[in-house]
Order: structure tokens, then C-alpha cells, then sequence
């Protein structure tokens, strides 16, 4: 089968390689699966760099969730084993783990359900309770992460204010319901977020960011606000004074995803239904940008990790991408 592999790290459009390989051969457990469409995430950039929580013994598949078919014609979702990831034509995947793939979603959209509407539900109802009629501040509103947090905070009932760079990104978020879109490039956060709330600020605000964004964000939270740290894709982790959250009484609250699939898969499956409940209503839908054939997956990678793409770019077996 044909696979990207990594034999050495850097930037993904530099070490990511073509090759031939041999397909994987599943352990106790694991389920051979044809990839049908794989999702490109961020951390699929920092895997290549080697800067990701885990890291995969070289060389080794980036791609860490996908959309196939198991022998028997199931239609699935899965996080491949690493280090077979889903930039090839065939994984394997803990069985056990397979979720069903909503029929209101084709392959490309279903491969971008998983982690990072998964991230998103357990961000905003497990970890900030959020609520019908308060104000969520969106970080990178335009990109994958970012866009289906919109989407479930206005499913919600919250008011979304969304921050972007550059206009391009800010027509794509007023196309995902942004009630204010905010371009950082051109406009100051702080000011903007406090005049659309009448000076209370955000009540919660989902930060895949970091940097600058959280310090912008704690400057515009309100009385007993809370702020989702869901990772950095600025580079920059934030080292916080904790009597700033004491004297503004917000709470910050870190999201790793990724750690409710060992200490708690049935609520991972829970959320899975609540979401496959919301694409079949059209409430939520993956907002897909590009389609690129296998042979357009390290480029592809590169865009993500340089922050150029909107939404979610997918890829497709060849001759499949339109």
C-alpha cells in the first residue's frame, strides 16, 4: 500500500515521504480498516516536528483520525494506531474503540467529527458548563478547532464572538453564525468583546491558542468567566499569575481531550450520539475547505501547521478528491 512516513523530524512539507509499504497487520483487538478520508490536525504538524505529547518511534504514518470500511462494510470513525496514522490506505485501530460514522455526514465530513467536536462538546458542557444566553469567545474561529466550537456554542444557545486573522477568516466565520467576528490583525480584542457585552465581558472563552490570545482573553472575562485551555498553536504556552484569576474570580481549566478514551470511554460514546443526533438535525456540519488526493498530504499538513487554512482540509484516496 502506499503510506507518508516520517524518518526524521521537521516541517511536514519537508520529512513527509511518499512510500510503498507493507499494509499494517492488526494485534489482539485491532481491526484492519480502508481509509476512505483522513483529517488534518494540528497535532499531525507537531507529530512531524516532534514536538506532539507522544511521540512515535521513526519512521512512522501521521494522521491521527480518520473515516473508513472494515472488512465487513461498516462505515467508521477511528484514531489509527500510531505509528500506522491515517495519511495511508489502510490502518488498524483499537476495535473496541470504532465508532459508527453518521449517515448525515459523507467521508470527508465524517473524518472531521471526531476529535475536534469531541474537543469542543467536552470543552464547553463537561469542562465550562456553559449556558443558554452567556457570551462564548472563540479563538481561531475560522479553523477546524475553532469552527466547531461555534457551531456547539450557538447549538448551545450562547452568543459566539468569534477572533480571526484577516478578513478571508472573518467571512468564514460570519458564515459558521458568529454573532461578532473580531479580526486581531486590525481590531483590539479587549475593546471589542467589552463593548458587545456591555462591558461584562465573555463568560467563557475556548482557546486553542494560546499566546497573546490568552492574554487578551483574561482581560475581557467576566465575573466568574471561565477560560478552555485547549492547546497552542501559537507556540507560546502562557505562564499565568494566579492572583489575577483570584482577584477577577475566573477559573481556568485545561482540556486534554485525548485522557476520556482511557478514564472514561462510555462518555466519549455519549458524546459521539449527542453529536451523530446534531449533524442528522443539520445543526452541526464540519466545515471542509480542502479536499487533496494522498499525493497532496504533506503540502497539505504544511498549511495547517503554518495556520493558512480554514476549516478542515481532508484527504482522500486517489481519484477520489474534488
Amino acid at each position: 500500500m502506499q503510506a507518508w512516513r516520517v524518518h526524521r523530524n521537521g516541517e511536514p512539507s519537508e520529512v513527509m515521504r511518499l512510500e510503498e509499504t507493507d499494509r499494517p497487520t492488526p494485534g489482539d483487538g485491532q481491526v484492519l480498516i480502508e481509509v476512505l478520508a483522513a483529517n488534518i490536525n494540528f497535532p499531525d504538524a507537531l507529530l512531524c516536528r516532534g514536538q506532539y505529547q507522544v511521540r512515535p518511534p521513526l519512521p512512522f504514518t501521521p494522521g491521527v483520525e480518520i473515516c473508513g470500511r472494515t472488512a465487513d462494510g461498516r462505515r467508521v470513525l477511528a484514531t489509527p494506531a500510531l505509528p500506522n496514522g491515517g495519511f495511508a490506505e489502510y490502518v488498524v485501530a483499537d476495535g473496541a474503540a470504532l465508532l459508527p460514522a453518521p449517515d448525515a455526514l459523507d467521508d470527508a465530513e465524517a473524518a472531521a467529527l471526531h476529535i475536534g467536536y469531541q474537543t469542543g462538546w467536552f470543552g464547553l458542557h463537561r469542562r465550562a458548563h456553559l449556558r443558554a444566553g452567556e457570551t462564548l469567545l472563540v479563538h481561531a474561529a475560522a479553523g477546524g478547532v475553532g469552527s466547531a466550537a461555534v457551531q456547539l456554542g450557538k447549538a448551545a444557545g450562547a452568543t459566539v464572538i468569534g477572533v480571526v486573522g484577516g478578513p478571508e477568516k472573518a467571512k468564514t466565520a460570519t458564515g459558521l453564525g458568529c454573532d461578532l467576528v473580531i479580526d486581531r490583525r486590525s481590531e483590539d480584542i479587549v475593546a471589542a468583546v467589552k463593548e458587545a457585552t456591555g462591558g461584562r465581558g465573555a463568560d467563557v472563552v475556548y482557546d486553542p491558542v494560546g499566546g497573546d490570545a490568552y492574554a487578551k482573553s483574561v482581560k475581557c472575562i467576566a465575573f466568574e468567566g471561565r477560560v478552555i485551555v485547549v492547546g497552542f498553536a501559537s507556540g507560546v504556552i502562557p505562564t499565568p499569575a494566579l492572583n489575577h484569576p483570584l482577584v477577577k474570580n475566573y477559573s481556568i481549566t485545561g482540556l486534554h481531550w485525548g485522557l476520556y478514551n482511557t478514564k472514561d470511554p462510555a462518555a466519549v460514546r455519549a458524546c459521539h450520539d449527542e453529536l451523530t443526533r446534531l449533524a442528522a438535525q443539520g445543526v452541526i456540519k464540519p466545515l471542509i475547505s480542502e479536499r487533496v488526493e494522498l499525493a497532496g498530504a504533506a503540502s497539505a499538513v504544511q498549511r495547517v501547521a503554518d495556520g493558512t487554512s480554514t476549516g478542515r482540509i481532508v484527504v482522500l484516496p486517489s481519484g477520489v478528491a474534488r
